[in-house]
Parts: structure tokens; C-alpha cells; sequence
């Protein structure tokens, strides 16, 4: 199942959860919130399930995405997000919620 993360990338909601979020939204880069919904509605399209059905806290092995499926993902975060990311990061950070954060400290630093 080919995703379409341009389409993923126009429905982000543009919203802040504090002040560092609002300064992060005014460089133009996405907060964690926001990073973290991209990625439930990603797996959410990927694994036809609805959005409220994923768990951010739950391994990202336990929705059975396999290597391919996370290097592709890795690989639409990087163009959305602008920035250059290791393929086996959905890896080292296995849940939707360790990912986000980590990846909205690597982009707002």
C-alpha cells in the first residue's frame, strides 16, 4: 500500500502545547503534537485502521510494521520534516511517543 505523504502533511492540525511549541510553529517546524499525530495517522493509513485505534505508547513492532515499512516512513518524515534522519530510527525510539519527542528535539535544536 503506497501512502501519500503530501496528503498527510496538509492535515496536520497547526497547534501549540507551550511556549517552546509556539516558537518552534513560528520557525516554521512542527511540535511534538504535531509530529506524533503525523505519525498515528501514517500507521493509521498504512495499517487501514482508524486514527483512535493507535496506542502511542505501544511498540511500533506490535502493529507488525516490518523493516520496509519503517525505512518508508522514516523516509516521508524526512521530507516532511526537511531534515535527514538514520533508517533504523523507528528502531532506536520504538513507540510513536519516544519517536516524536525525540525527533522534535533533533528539529527545534
Amino acid at each position: 500500500m503506497e501512502l501519500q505523504s503530501s496528503k498527510l502533511n496538509k492535515e496536520m492540525p497547526g497547534f501549540s502545547e507551550n511556549e517552546n511549541a509556539k516558537e518552534s510553529s513560528e520557525r516554521n517546524q512542527p511540535t511534538k503534537a504535531e509530529i506524533q499525530a503525523w505519525i498515528i495517522s501514517y500507521l493509521a493509513e498504512l495499517l487501514e485502521i482508524e486514527s483512535d485505534e493507535v496506542d502511542v505508547k505501544i511498540p511500533f513492532e506490535r502493529y507488525s510494521l516490518d523493516s520496509s515499512a519503517a525505512v518508508g516512513m522514516t523516509g516521508d518524515l524526512q521530507g516532511w520534516l526537511g531534515h535527514e534522519f538514520d533508517p533504523t530510527l523507528v528502531f532506536d525510539y520504538p513507540t510513536i511517543e519516544a519517536l516524536a519527542r525525540h525527533l522534535s528535539f533533533l528539529i527545534n535544536t
